[in-house]
């Protein structure tokens, strides 16, 4: 008898709803009994009382029922009425008829494909039906088969949400009009906690059959890492957490499939420049002890740095190699970057067909343009009659949201410089460390130190320590910009939550893509193009700051920009999916250690979890573009930049599926019918990408000079490129330069990198024909590649249409049914109304009855 009482106290405390089991919990709001909280207590009073006003029934546990014994827990349901009427207020599109469309034909070898398919049931968990936006006057027009579950939570929780985000908390006598919404009662800390509850444990099903178990099919199908193979339920994840949810799901996914078509193009471009090593006469030139062990290079910093020989470099030209005579970096770059193009126009096909199947297709016309924020209502004060609705409406004036704007525009442009500053430290820190470390290198006391010292160079430790520095400065802004971009985005007041978003978008990925691209930047375009000559340096601060600007490897700064790449895109990946996952865990861990397994309700156990905020998928949208800036933007320098990406991602969705079923308490469903702000940035960084690839490959890389060698300046009859490094150096005579740059070994003739006349020359140091010529080539090659790679481009976008051709029929055969079934119901309803009529005036004194359904079958 004590097992049985047992359980049957855990069925109850596991429930979603009410005391009496009929009525389901659509929401939960939480609060502490403070004893200094009168006027909080008065505040949820009168928000209650305003709540059952507006038809919500409340119900609450009492603290000394709770965990912790200090919490107390709002209970909200919503009642058909209520449903019935915001659902016509915010036009919810709901069933009609059962669709007769059929979904499409078989997929051709489905057998191949059935190891990565899940049931069916998880994939539609519901029939296809033709919806309509619901009218409470036709309700006889709707597929209500049960009122309790006509309406699915994930839209229950959406309308009781808008009720709680416009319910004020003042008494109706009062003028008080900005007072009002769950937010500001939630800032005030009136309230601790709303949010919506899972409809299940994660890891167990539903014994109650009224209820679902979609939590616990998401987790076994989709959120364990075992999974990571499968395809994603999205509908299931449409139905349980919004579309908005579900877009951003839909959208990682065909992201990382599309990567890994990206990351085999990359291993195969790779492998066959590691492969065709040996058929490269420069790297085995500079390797050579008897050629490149017998150049001696000029100093690379004032004083303190010795000379060094050619064949120090051996281990970056190896690397360079990739990007030698076989034009490997163009044979790369043009493949990827026309799968850039594709993915963008294929994701646009197939978020049409996701619009089309999500009853998505007139949504943002519908209601995110109308659905005013509450915070936009209650500050701005003035109104003006909208021409649209025809209604008085709160407005902010122009010179308010001029002077906003222009505070906002300051602030953002005040960070940027702080970047820009922060990585002019940076290079200082390198320009000052470089004759550091050449100087630890070059008095290494033993053999060993020494044989590491020739593999890692001066210059490649002085790349990977800024390369960190840089990192940890990066993600200390980040940190706090986001508050202030947060701040800013409110202080603007815009006026719609889509606008808001659209806002804080704009200016976090313009600020992150200066943060994080920046040091890239400089090292692809800026790092070895002012240094100057010996005699005649370029310094940072001025000849005795004694800070010379860096120069690159003799196979240019490929290398060095391949290294900042992988450390801070490796990095930043690493920390974010760390703070993802381990931050929630330990979390939940701590608010939950002390929770009475035995008597844990379902609204303490969603009340343990994280909430998640209205910004979440925000910053994952971010985290995913501002990968895909790395992979794009500076993909002919490390060809494996999306396989990195690839194997990120697909942990990246476990990851996140994980969170989300298991960590976060269940979000607010909410609509979108595309990823909004982020679609525009990724064609943004797709058409930026072209340009930048094709001054890598013109500027940073040594492909043009080889070009021009090969084909203009090779001496012999035959083709190769043997004899390529000594035309690629000039010789100076280290007696000419300045006391201050001298090294302390002494004076012998050295050679460095250009293309210059020699000493005793009647043009001595000045640039040679040669030099005007790969400059010229240069330009060529930038102006027609990228003419040519934007023609392909834009040639694709014109040949693929964004809304494949089956979805416009089947939306155009949906309307139509939809006018049709519409306009028989209103002549059935006609036809009734008219047989009422007739026969109340025929027989009068048969028809007495007052309900008209009732005159109707009396008089029939």
């Amino acid at each position: 008898g004590s097992k049985d009482d047992t359980d049957r106290l855990q069925q109850n405390k596991d429930t979603v709803f009410f005391r009496d089991g009929v009525r389901r919990i659509d929401f939960i709001l939480s609060y502490l009994d403070d004893k200094d909280g009168e006027k909080k207590q008065e505040r949820r009073r009168e928000f209650e009382a305003n709540l059952r006003k507006a038809g919500l029934e409340l119900e609450t546990e009492d603290k000394s029922d709770s965990d912790d014994l200090k919490t107390y827990f709002l209970k909200i349901h919503a009642p058909w009425e209520v449903l019935a009427t915001y659902a016509d207020v915010l036009k919810i599109k709901v069933p009609f008829k059962e669709s007769d469309i059929p979904h499409g034909q078989d997929v051709p070898l489905e057998w191949l494909s059935r190891p990565f398919r899940l049931p069916e049931k998880v994939m539609r968990p519901q029939p296809d039906y033709f919806t309509s936006p619901f009218d409470k006057d036709k309700i006889d027009f709707f597929l209500i088969k049960n009122q309790d579950t006509f309406f699915p939570p994930s839209t229950r929780n959406r309308i009781v949400y808008y009720i709680l985000s416009r319910c004020p908390y003042y008494k109706e006598d009062r003028k008080e009009t900005d007072k009002k919404g769950i937010k500001r009662l939630l800032n005030n800390g009136t309230y601790t906690s709303a949010f919506p509850l899972h409809d299940c444990r994660y890891w167990e099903r539903n014994t109650n059959e009224q209820c679902e178990s979609e939590r616990y099919h998401l987790y076994k199908n989709w959120a364990r890492f075992l999974c990571f193979y499968k395809e994603q339920p999205l509908n299931l994840i449409r139905k349980y957490y919004g579309e908005k949810i579900g877009i951003y799901f839909a959208w990682l996914g065909f992201y990382t499939e599309m990567l890994f078509f990206a990351a085999v193009m990359g291993v195969i471009c790779f492998t066959y420049g590691v492969l065709s090593y040996d058929d490269n006469l420069t790297s085995k030139e500079i390797c050579d002890p008897s050629i490149g062990g017998s150049i001696v290079m000029c100093p690379l910093c004032d004083k303190k740095c010795s000379y060094w020989k050619l064949n120090s470099t051996c281990l970056s030209s190896w690397y360079i190699s990739c990007g030698g005579d076989r034009l490997l970096l163009l044979e790369c770059n043009d493949p990827v970057g026309s799968a850039v193009t594709l993915f963008l126009e294929f994701w646009k096909r197939r978020q049409a067909q996701l619009e089309y199947e999500w009853d998505l297709v007139d949504f943002e016309e519908e209601q995110q343009q109308l659905q005013i924020r509450p915070e936009f209502e209650t500050r701005c004060t003035d109104q003006r009659l909208n021409r649209i609705t025809q209604e008085m409406e709160p407005y902010l004036p122009l010179p308010k949201k001029c002077g906003r704007f222009c505070l906002s525009g300051v602030t953002v442009l005040f960070w940027m410089l702080l970047i820009v500053a922060c990585i002019t430290g940076v290079i200082v820190y390198r320009l000052a460390v470089y004759a550091a470390f050449a100087s630890i290198m070059k008095d290494s006391p033993t053999k060993k130190i020494h044989l590491v010292g020739s593999l890692i160079t001066p210059q490649l430790a002085t790349s990977v320590t800024a390369s960190f520095i840089n990192f940890v400065i990066i993600m200390i802004l980040n940190f706090f910009y986001e508050r202030v971009a947060i701040w800013i985005t409110d202080m603007e007041i815009p006026k719609t939550h889509l606008e808001y978003e659209n806002k804080l978008t704009m200016k976090m990925f313009l600020f992150q893509f200066v943060n994080y691209y920046s040091s890239c930047f400089y090292v692809a375009f800026f790092k070895g193009k002012f240094v100057g000559y010996p005699g005649n340096y370029t310094y940072m601060f001025g000849k005795y700051s004694r800070l010379r600007n860096e120069e690159c490897d003799p196979g240019g700064c490929l290398i060095e920009l391949t290294t900042q790449l992988v450390i801070v895109m490796t990095g930043k990946q690493v920390c974010g999916n760390i703070q993802e996952a381990l931050l929630p865990l330990l979390r939940n861990w701590w608010c939950s250690r002390k929770a009475r397994k035995n008597q844990y309700s379902r609204w303490e156990q969603d009340h343990d979890l994280q909430n998640f905020s209205q910004l979440g998928l925000f910053y994952e949208y971010l985290e995913m573009v501002i990968q895909f800036g790395f992979i794009t933007l500076f993909v002919a320098s490390f060809p494996l930049a999306p396989l990195l990406a690839l194997c990120n991602n697909i942990l990246e969705v476990r990851v996140d599926a994980w969170k989300f079923t298991t960590q976060f308490r269940r979000p607010v469903a909410a609509k979108a019918h595309n990823i909004g702000a982020w679609q525009e940035i990724l064609n943004v960084v797709a058409i930026l990408s072209v340009v930048t690839n094709a001054f890598i490959m013109a500027f940073t890389s040594d492909m043009i000079p080889r070009l021009v060698y090969l084909y203009a300046y090779h001496p012999g009859s035959e083709a190769t490129m043997s004899g390529y490094i000594n035309n690629s150096l000039s010789v100076y005579d280290i007696s000419q330069i300045p006391l201050l740059s001298t090294p302390e070994e002494g004076a012998i003739p050295v050679w460095y990198r250009d293309y210059r006349y020699p000493p005793g020359h009647q043009r001595e140091y000045s640039h040679t024909m040669q030099f005007w010529h790969i400059l010229a080539a240069k330009l060529a090659f930038i102006i027609i590649m990228e003419h040519v790679v934007f023609v392909v481009k834009f040639f694709v976008a014109w040949l693929i249409p964004d809304v494949p051709s089956e979805v416009k029929a089947r939306i155009k055969r949906e309307r139509y049914l939809i006018q049709e079934y519409l306009h028989n119901y209103e002549v059935e309803k006609l036809k009734i109304q008219l047989s009422q009529s007739f026969i109340i005036e025929a027989k009068p004194e048969v028809c007495t009855a007052t309900d008209k359904h009732d005159v109707l079958s009396e008089c029939l």
